[in-house]
C-alpha cells in the first residue's frame, strides 16, 4: 500500500538557507513514516535540501519537474 502524502508545503521564492529551515519544520510535525510534499522554485534547494535532509535520516522519495522553474520533493521522515 502507498504511502500517503500527509502534507504540501509551497517555498516558491524561497531561497537557501530558509528552504531548508521551512521544510525540517514541516517534517517537525508529521509522524515518523509520514510523508510531506515540497514544492521549490530555487535551484539551490534541489541540490541542498535533499543532501541536508539526507544528513539528517530523512528519506528522499521523489525529486520532479512541475514545469520549466518549479519542482517538488517528497521526503519521508
Amino acid at each position: 500500500m502507498d504511502k500517503k502524502i500527509v502534507n504540501e508545503i509551497n517555498l516558491k521564492g524561497e531561497v537557501c538557507p530558509m528552504t531548508f529551515v521551512k521544510t525540517r519544520l514541516a517534517l517537525e510535525k508529521v509522524d515518523y513514516g509520514e510523508r510531506i510534499k515540497v514544492i521549490f522554485d530555487s535551484k539551490e534547494a534541489e541540490t541542498n535540501v535533499p543532501k541536508s535532509l539526507e544528513e539528517l535520516n530523512h528519506k528522499i522519495i521523489q525529486i520532479d519537474k512541475l514545469d520549466r522553474k518549479n519542482f517538488y520533493i517528497i521526503i519521508e521522515k
